[in-house]
């Protein structure tokens, strides 16, 4: 009921199963601990039972499935203290709710300052990956970026930061993974943080290089017209 009104950050620190797991999927964050948490609809026995197929917990709902191949969760840490300190950096960036600005912080990174690295990161051939970090980290405040979903689709980067302390939500296609193409996976990841961005008045940089949307039967029976438009109507 809060959704898009206050931010919502939910901790899995732990095990989280049945009905259950669909509290944390109705808020805006979620981060697990790598081996000893998992989020799964049903365990390994009753997959067992009705597919016969043998899986782990881990493999079956463990934090690297969940921030790297379903997307379920944003945030993959080592210890509940790293889970813990990651929340709070990640409240920095936001507002306490849908009716205030982001928060802005004292900055010392001159605002006027020239960077020259940016004449040699992009490559004068078109063909040739770069890596879009070295932009962002170049651009942003002091290079501080949090990565949000930094192993789910890996082509499209999201995440926050700031200019001349004010915060932003960046969006940027990555040359450097699948040349930057959008995909299913890609448009969804996108979609959602700015639909976030834009319930929370953060401002989204775009840097954009894409040569298109992925082609391909998997790609059209995954219904990419549909996750595609979701990318295309959040901006607008």
């Amino acid at each position: 009921l809060a959704s898009g009104v206050v931010p919502q950050i939910s901790g899995i620190f732990g095990p989280c199963a049945g009905g259950a797991v669909y509290s944390p999927a109705l808020t805006d964050f979620i981060m697990m601990t790598e081996g000893t948490s998992y989020m799964f609809l049903t365990g390994p026995k009753v997959v067992k039972t009705v597919t016969g197929e043998d899986v782990t917990q881990e493999d079956l709902g463990g934090a690297r499935v969940h921030s790297s191949k379903s997307g379920v969760s944003q945030f993959s840490v080592e210890t509940e203290e790293e889970g813990l300190k990651l929340m709070r950096r990640l409240l920095s960036y936001l507002p306490q709710n849908n009716l205030e600005e982001p928060p802005v912080v004292p900055n010392d990174d001159p605002i006027d300052r020239l960077e020259d690295s940016l004449n040699e990161i992009i490559p004068d051939s078109p063909n040739k990956p770069y890596d879009m970090y070295q932009v962002i980290g170049a651009i942003i405040d002091k290079g501080e970026f949090l990565e949000v979903h930094a192993d789910y689709a890996k082509n499209i980067i999201v995440g926050f930061a700031r200019f001349n302390g004010q915060s932003v939500g960046i969006v940027a296609n990555q040359p450097k993974f699948l040349a930057g193409v959008l995909d299913i996976n890609a448009s969804r990841k996108g979609a959602r943080f700015v639909r976030f961005c834009d319930a929370f008045n953060i401002p989204i940089v775009s840097l954009v290089d894409v040569p298109g949307f992925l082609p391909g039967t998997g790609q059209e029976y995954g219904g990419v017209i549909t996750h595609g438009a979701k990318l295309l109507y959040a901006y607008g």
